[in-house]
C-alpha cells in the first residue's frame, strides 16, 4: 500500500507532478541555502521567486492538458456517469494545487528572508 502522498503525485498526473515536486524540494533547499549563507545580493530569492511562479503555471498547464484529455474520451465514449466525471475533475485539480502549494511555500520562503536581511 503506497502513502497517500504518492497516490496524489501518481492521481495528479505524473509527468506535471513529479516535477512540480522537484521544484518544491529546490525552492526549499535554496531558502535553507539563502537562511545559512545568507543573499546579499537577492540572487536567490529571484530564483526562488521565479522557480514558484513556473510551478504555479505548470500546475495550471497540467490541468488544461488533463481536462482536454478527459473531454476528449467524453467525446469519444458519449453518456458518462456523474460519479466518473467527478472523479475525472478531481485529478484535473490536483496539479493546480500542487502548484499553488509549491507558490505558497515559495512565498512564504521570501518573506523570511526579506524579514531576516532587513533585521541584519
Amino acid at each position: 500500500m503506497k502513502p497517500l502522498f504518492l497516490n496524489l503525485l501518481n492521481d495528479g498526473g505524473p509527468a506535471f507532478s513529479y516535477p512540480t515536486f522537484a521544484m518544491l524540494l529546490i525552492c526549499i533547499a535554496l531558502i535553507i541555502k539563502a537562511l545559512v549563507k545568507g543573499d546579499a545580493d537577492g540572487k536567490i530569492r529571484k530564483l526562488i521567486s521565479h522557480i514558484s511562479l513556473f510551478a504555479l503555471v505548470w500546475g495550471f498547464l497540467g490541468q488544461m492538458v488533463g481536462l482536454i484529455g478527459a473531454f476528449d474520451t467524453i467525446e469519444a465514449v458519449g453518456n458518462i456517469s456523474p460519479a466518473i466525471l467527478a472523479a475525472g475533475l478531481k485529478i484535473a485539480l490536483l496539479s493546480p494545487v500542487f502548484g499553488m502549494v509549491v507558490f505558497l511555500v515559495a512565498r512564504v520562503g521570501i518573506i523570511i528572508l526579506t524579514w531576516v536581511q532587513k533585521e541584519s
